[in-house]
Formats: structure tokens, C-alpha cells, sequence
């Protein structure tokens, strides 16, 4: 597992546990570096603060590409929670969507239900279509 996949999957443990503790995840954050231990990757960092200062905009994304009956608190809270983080990484940072996807697909692969890999698919191949244009520098 590569050091960027290994954050990943510590920026979904805490945006998970803080949910379910209905904390702020910068709190959770805070405390998980203090505690390293594990310690907290730089880029684990990155993806909290990311999702934190555009939640908003993130789960409005999601949100239009649910298809339809679905609604963001029903959606499986790791699955909810992966979405987040790939919607930061194809919107916010420059990672190729292609990667943003695939590492999304193999953490709801391994963390959720069965269904979720092709469900989460699904939903970022819509997000990625309307991925807003780059505006020009």
C-alpha cells in the first residue's frame, strides 16, 4: 500500500470516527496527532482540512449525482464519508480522477458492503462528468 493510500484510509478512519461522535473532524485530527500513534501522514492532514473548508460544496456534489431515492444520510457512513475524500481529490487537488476513483473503490472494497464498489463507482463516474472546467490562470 502506497504512503498516499495509507492516508487515505487514516483521513476516512477519522472523518468516520467523527461522525460517529458527532465531532469536528479538525478536533479528531488534533487528538490523533497528538496521540501519533500511528502517526498522522502530512497528506491525511491535507484531506481533513480539504473536506472541513469545503463540506459544503462536497456534499452538494454528491448530492446532485445521487441517483434517484438516494439521499447523503443514507448512504453507508463509510461509503458517505470515501465519497467525501474523492470528491476533495477530483475537485480540489491535483490528483487524476482516475486515481481518485480507484482508491475510493478499493476503500469501500474493502471497508463497506458488497454492493458499495459499484454504487461508489457509479456515483464518481458522475461526479467526474461534471467536474466543473479548469478556469484559465
Amino acid at each position: 500500500m502506497s504512503a498516499r493510500s495509507k492516508a487515505r484510509k487514516r483521513a476516512l478512519d477519522i472523518l468516520f470516527e467523527s461522525e460517529l461522535r458527532a465531532r469536528d473532524p479538525l478536533e479528531t485530527l488534533a487528538e490523533r496527532t497528538a496521540d501519533a500513534d500511528p502517526p498522522v501522514r502530512d497528506y491525511t492532514r491535507e484531506l481533513i482540512e480539504g473536506v472541513v473548508a469545503h463540506a459544503s460544496e462536497i456534499d452538494d456534489r454528491i448530492v446532485g449525482a445521487l441517483a434517484g431515492g438516494w439521499s447523503l444520510p443514507r448512504m453507508p457512513r463509510v461509503d458517505r464519508n470515501t465519497v467525501r475524500l474523492a470528491v476533495l481529490e477530483i475537485d480540489y487537488l491535483d490528483v487524476p480522477d482516475s486515481v481518485a476513483v480507484s482508491e475510493a473503490l478499493t476503500l469501500v472494497g474493502d471497508l463497506s458492503t458488497d454492493d458499495s464498489p459499484a454504487y461508489v463507482n457509479g456515483l464518481l463516474g458522475k461526479i467526474v462528468a461534471t467536474k466543473p472546467a479548469p478556469t484559465p490562470d
